[in-house]
């Protein structure tokens, strides 16, 4: 896993040395916090996909729609996403547009639950702007915001909150929970 990490950090490198933001974000964030070992590491950003891909040798175009590039790195794959603000959902799935963003806040807030909203700089230190680190801690499983809407945008968010329950032994926080029943 040392070897992932660090080839993780080679493309933090790579794009803050070239004036972008750049972070692990998500799961990865959440499993290291824990101490868990974690099977996939990925990345956002400021830097847009095409300037993304200027940087790196070799990439793929998997989720461009989205912000989204994967990096090859050391022969290891990284996804790495351009900040982002989701627009409309229509489907209770995938948002119809995305909006390229700046801010890291705007692309932390618009995720599922709060352990899967902290980002990591280079060096380990962990930014965590929704109480992630307060749930981690209380092991319960909260909705970023308000939690009718984040399952209306995407009902898949249902089962990943069981997922994780069955993963951390988490509860589910209240009101999250009646939402989730809700829809």
């Amino acid at each position: 896993m040392s070897k992932y990490i660090e080839s993780g950090k080679k493309i933090l490198h790579q794009l803050t040395l070239n004036g972008f933001e750049a972070f692990f974000v998500g799961g990865f964030v959440r499993d290291y916090v824990l101490h868990i070992p974690a099977n996939d590491i990925d990345i956002t950003t400021s830097a847009t996909p095409d300037q993304i891909k200027a940087l790196f040798e070799k990439t793929k175009d998997t989720g461009l729609k989205y912000g989204t590039v994967t990096v090859f790195q050391d022969h290891l794959a990284f996804e790495v996403t351009t900040y982002r603000l989701d627009g409309i959902y229509l489907d209770s799935r995938r948002p119809e547009n995305v909006e390229f963003s700046n801010v890291l806040e705007d692309d932390l807030v618009r995720r599922d639950f709060t352990i899967n909203a902290m980002a990591m700089t280079e060096n380990g230190h962990v930014i965590d702007i929704v109480g992630a680190k307060a749930d981690l801690a209380d092991q319960v499983i909260r909705a970023i915001g308000n939690a009718f809407e984040r399952f209306k945008e995407d009902a898949l968010r249902i089962l990943r909150a069981f997922r994780f329950v069955s993963k951390l032994g988490f509860d589910i926080e209240e009101h999250t929970f009646f939402a989730m029943k809700q829809n």
